[in-house]
């Protein structure tokens, strides 16, 4: 610690800090525009000058490290005269259009300037002018106001892993473009919006609907994947008109992907407003009073003659409280039929209770030294954690993946195994063995290994391994969606324990943790989702669940009478429910969310409930009333809550001693093993109706991808004949080396109609 003075403040700091950052800590103003916290320092735009004693010229505080004895003055003549004059140069090209800026009201350059700015300019000659570019759905660009703070650019390097902005030309030519006018495809790429000290990049959706002074914010949750973002919910009139993040160090820092930045915009696309019911293949809009007695009086009667008869599939973004009420109702009919697991094949570790689980703080991930995926595109499904891993492996992590597809991580993997679904066992039944050595272990241990032997990337995996510091293993979407996912966790399980790792099942969606821990899941008393599509049930609830959104074939054709609970009013729905019942979306209604380290959250209530829609709670407290349920007696959703977090379960971290007595099916290989992978901007029904996100191209193209040698024999084609249970279909393909041999992708939502496990491709 040295001792410093700030215009005559004397202060205590760590010896090498930046002068900024002590100044900031102290409370002390200086401006700025090219430093951020998070970025590394550029230098560059000159506007944090100061005095230094003893220094010939004003220095900037941003890239000044302290020492002993140093004394700083802010805003002596000196340093406000450099101040000033770098004010005035920023200015000379910088456009006079404020009034017309969507960063009016909250810009950088308008706050200094009114500090540190002229009245006049005497600058007489043109301004410069800079074309804009297109860069894609999600982000506006109106570059003649570039200051050249080069943020955007450095984020893209240091935090995206992507360099998809950069500077070209020198001077007052300077530029910021990207490479060959190509768009911007980074799943974090929003945040340049906020990093943007002026107007030069926006939202594109936000674009023109609103000035900053008339939004009011609103805390909320993210809920499209298990991190939990925490976000502020800008709204106007009723209407959200863009999210942005809320600082939390331990979650999400500062960043959010555009995923939960832009999924708003489906808020105000075919919403469903009324009850509605059909009558002789006719939709008729009906009342609450008549809608929920109806309902009512089917679930009653079919519930007490057949504890089997009703069906419920729950969207694991659900707030805590309903999936809770839910459960709470079918289970007090005798009824365990009820799940949020819509993409999962194999289930046979509800005997021993495992749940999706991270099992560690989640800002410790940017500290680990090697880490494991196992089936997981990481950077798609939980893309702010792979940010933490990426900033693991800039600090000598090394990461490694088995999957049977080469993703594009924006980060070296220092091993990998790219194999067929089938293989994907194997793989990490070598790494076991190559992890063995002189371990003892036990008969179902052995079992699980017998016969197998260590390849040379099971040993350069052990040996990454075998490192000193804390190691992680994650399972993700692809390994859950496996039809062996038992197999491949016993299996994990046995590694960690092998190498000292941490084992952590990543929970795809916001509520996944939160709707096992209040049992939202038949917890292997009732039938699972695959159970209940492969038999068909007489009745079905789905509750914010639309038929893509299950993994299966027989997602498509419901059998039965369905009754849907959505905020939403979908084709897809319309085809097969009976009666559609409208509740509030995201911002709408308030609940509790669970993210992937079992932090529960609270989000409040930002926008009034659309049409005649009702909050999920209410809805299942009415019904709970009618159906004649104890413990309905609800006046408030915080009771709800307090009994949801008294009766929840408390979250257990994965072991080997916890799963080694599960089992699992046999895969029946007939064709090429499907990688069912979940597009980023498909996962739900918010995500899927918001037009910005579907016209990303990471919303997921309609095609197969297969390898060249599996492609061989369709040279010359552009789709190919699939084998469904009822005949065939043609599909679009292209080929892709990425896969592994003896695999083909096929996105979840657009070929659910297809066999889940393996597809029979034909010219």
């Amino acid at each position: 610690m040295v001792k410093i003075e700030i215009n005559g403040q004397s202060i205590r700091a760590r010896e090498g800090l930046m002068l900024i950052d002590v100044a900031d800590d102290a409370g002390i103003a200086i401006p700025r525009f090219c430093y951020h916290k998070k970025l590394s320092v550029a230098a560059n735009c000159r506007m944090c000058l100061v005095e230094v004693t003893g220094a010939p010229k004003a220095l900037p505080a941003c890239a000044t490290p302290i020492t002993d004895g140093m004394k700083v003055f802010t805003k002596s003549p000196k340093a406000l005269a450099a101040q000033k004059a770098v004010m005035e140069f920023l200015l000379i090209n910088h456009p006079l259009d404020c009034p017309i800026c969507d960063q009016g009201g909250e810009c950088e350059l308008q706050d200094v300037s009114m500090l540190y700015g002229q009245d006049i300019s005497r600058f007489n000659e043109g301004k410069r002018i800079v074309g804009d570019r297109d860069i894609g759905s999600l982000v506006q660009t109106d570059m003649t106001r570039c200051i050249h703070c080069t943020r955007c650019v450095r984020f893209g390097q240091e935090v995206a892993g992507i360099m998809e902005l950069g500077a070209t030309g020198r001077g007052e030519h300077m530029e910021i473009g990207t490479y060959v006018a190509k768009a911007m495809v980074s799943e974090l790429s929003g945040n340049v919006i906020d990093l943007c000290p002026v107007g030069a990049l926006t939202s594109k959706p936000y674009r023109y609907t609103a000035r900053a002074w008339e939004l009011s914010a609103t805390p909320s949750i993210a809920i499209h994947d298990g991190l939990g973002s925490n976000v502020y919910v800008h709204h106007k009139q009723g209407d959200v008109k863009r999210v942005v993040p809320r600082e939390n160090e331990a979650i999400n820092e500062v960043w959010l992907s555009d995923r939960d930045r832009f999924s708003y915009a489906g808020l105000s696309n075919n919403r469903l407003t009324q009850p509605m019911r059909k009558v002789d293949g006719e939709w008729q809009a009906i009342g609450w009073e008549a809608a929920l007695s109806e309902v009512s009086a089917l679930l009653t009667g079919q519930l007490d003659s057949d504890k089997n008869a009703v069906g419920a599939l729950v969207s694991p973004t659900a707030t805590v409280e309903e999936l809770y009420l839910l459960q709470k109702l079918l289970k007090a009919k005798g009824c365990h039929n009820i799940d949020h697991r819509l993409h999962q094949q194999d289930f046979s570790l509800d005997a021993v209770g495992a749940m999706p689980y991270l099992s560690m703080p989640i800002e410790q991930v940017e500290n680990i030294k090697a880490a494991l995926l196992i089936g997981s595109y990481l950077r798609h499904e939980q893309p702010l954690l792979n940010q933490r891993l990426r900033k693991a492996t800039q600090g000598r992590g090394k990461v490694m993946a088995i999957n049977p597809v080469d993703f594009d991580f924006n980060y070296r993997l220092s091993a990998k195994a790219i194999v067929s679904m089938p293989e994907m066992v194997n793989s990490v039944a070598r790494l076991a063995v190559a992890l063995i050595g002189d371990e003892a272990l036990s008969v179902e241990e052995k079992a699980l290994v017998v016969g197998t032997s260590a390849d040379e990337t099971a040993q350069k995996m052990a040996a990454l391994l075998r490192v000193d510091g804390h190691k992680v293993i994650f399972l993700g979407q692809i390994a859950q969606s496996h039809p062996a996912f038992a197999r491949l966790m016993q299996l994990a399980a046995l590694v960690a324990k092998l190498s000292g790792a941490t084992l952590a099942w990543l929970p795809e969606a916001g509520n996944s943790l939160g709707a096992s821990l209040v049992g939202a899941e038949p917890a292997g008393v009732g039938m699972n989702a695959a159970q209940m599509l492969a038999q068909g049930m007489k009745n079905w609830i789905l509750w914010g669940v639309e038929p893509q959104d299950a993994l299966l074939a027989q997602a498509q054709q419901l059998s039965g009478r369905v009754i849907s609970v959505s905020a939403f009013d979908t084709p897809a729905l319309r085809d097969v429910s009976d009666w559609m019942l409208p509740i509030g979306a995201f911002a709408e209604v308030a609940g509790s969310y669970v993210n992937a380290n079992a932090t529960w959250q609270f989000s409040p209530v930002a926008l009034s409930l659309q049409g005649d829609a009702k909050p999920g709670w209410k809805v299942l407290r009415v019904l709970g009333n009618l159906m004649n349920v104890a413990g309905f007696e609800f006046t408030s959703l915080d009771q709800v809550t307090v009994e949801a977090q008294a009766k929840a379960k408390t979250a257990q971290a994965i072991t080997m001693t916890g799963v080694a007595a599960a089992s699992t099916p046999a895969m029946s290989q007939q064709g090429l093993a499907r990688v069912a992978v979940m597009p980023m901007y498909a996962t739900d029904m918010l995500v899927r109706q918001s037009l910005p996100l579907q016209a990303h191209e990471h919303a997921g193209m309609p095609m197969l991808r297969i390898h060249p040698q599996d492609a061989a024999a369709f040279v010359g084609q552009t789709d190919i004949s699939v084998a469904t249970a009822t005949g065939s279909v043609r599909v679009p393909f292209v080929v892709d080396a990425k896969v592994a041999l003896g695999c083909v992708v096929a996105p979840m939502v657009w070929l659910f109609a297809l066999p889940a496990d393996y597809l029979t491709l034909t010219a």
